[in-house]
């Protein structure tokens, strides 16, 4: 029947009320639902002091870093993301006729929403290149998903027989560092990979053709002419397709120029802007190929099983997902123009 916390103050006046209207202690805790015991505090609170507010924020230990302390320990955050524990607060301390300990910065962080996390990664992008992310972000910021739909999207990747995950984290005493379950193994390079090539728009997802450990000119040119020419011509054969690839030197290659101006009557090619992977839908779906090859139940042990993994698991991604992510494009063009052509959440 007992209430847990302080009462409201429209509920200390139902308990004040409900005395004065003649009831006893027993009959209002009944009736209202609260211990005795708060009945009785609660109307001798009004009786001596005639009011119904609760007194007991002003109860406990003062707060030593006031509002003005926090502003001053935000400005400190802001100067330096970096800062430990120990330097906030001696930094903090400096000037300060109350000196605060480690603790009591680390409870008012807490309190003013800071945790201490890890940086997000994101590529060091040029003073050139933010340019040229923004001249493209402002040419196709009025394009609409319509328009993106017309645009295949193409890419590389690679991935590991043996992923290294440098986040991995047991549990063990401290002479058990060399205990077998305590262990993990590492190989060269990862034990070997496979590279791929892949495309996808948002109709279908296109092909992905395994590729040796180099891709050079000659090699990416089997490819255009052998992979992305037919999905072209059949995906937009009214010749409004867009091909989209990056600046690796392989694609800017002087023999794929040349293919390229010649099919110019059958698609055009997008012309991208420099260290932009986050305005490429494509990555996404990488991540989704290397989430579901961690989820397997039996991993690959070498390079054909690897192989055959990536095939099933791209061949099996849902229409909703990998449209999804071209209907997000108008989404990322904002997000750049807002960071004005700086890295963006994606």
């Amino acid at each position: 029947m007992g209430k847990k916390g302080d009462l409201s103050n429209f509920e200390r006046g139902m308990v004040v009320g409900a005395r004065r209207a003649g009831l006893s202690i027993s009959q209002s805790a009944q009736l209202l639902g609260f211990s005795r015991t708060t009945i009785s505090r609660v109307y001798k609170e009004w009786c001596a002091k005639g009011k119904t507010s609760s007194m007991r924020q002003s109860c406990g230990r003062k707060c030593l870093v006031d509002a003005r302390g926090q502003r001053r320990m935000a400005r400190l955050i802001q100067a330096d993301r970096r800062a430990t524990l120990t330097e906030i607060t001696t930094r903090y301390n400096r000037g300060m006729q109350q000196s605060i300990c480690e603790a009591t910065t680390r409870t008012t962080l807490k309190r003013m929403g800071y945790n201490s996390r890890r940086p997000h990664r994101v590529q060091l992008i040029s003073t050139t290149n933010r340019k040229k992310r923004l001249q493209f972000a402002r040419a196709h910021q009025n394009w609409t998903v319509e328009d993106w739909k017309n645009v295949a999207w193409s890419d590389e990747s690679r991935f590991l027989v043996r992923h290294l995950n440098g986040r991995v984290r047991i549990w063990r005493k401290q002479n058990e560092n060399m205990d077998p379950s305590c262990l993990v193994t590492t190989v060269q390079a990862g034990g070997g990979g496979v590279m791929v090539w892949g495309m996808f728009s948002w109709h279908t997802l296109g092909p992905l053709v395994p590729i040796g450990l180099r891709l050079n000119a000659t090699a990416y040119l089997s490819i255009v002419s052998d992979h992305v020419h037919p999905f072209m011509t059949t995906m937009y054969p009214s010749s409004d397709g867009y091909v989209q690839q990056d600046n690796a030197p392989c694609h800017k290659a002087r023999i794929i120029s040349n293919w390229f101006l010649e099919h110019d009557n059958e698609f055009t090619v997008l012309k991208w802007p420099p260290q932009s992977p986050d305005l490429n839908p494509i990555e996404h779906l990488w991540d989704v190929v290397e989430r579901e090859l961690r989820a397997l139940d039996v991993h690959p042990t070498n390079l054909h099983q690897l192989q055959d993994a990536i095939l099933s698991i791209w061949a099996n991604i849902s229409k909703e997902c990998f449209q999804h992510l071209v209907e997000s494009m108008p989404r990322r063009i904002k997000a750049v123009l807002k960071a004005k052509g700086g890295q963006t959440p994606y």
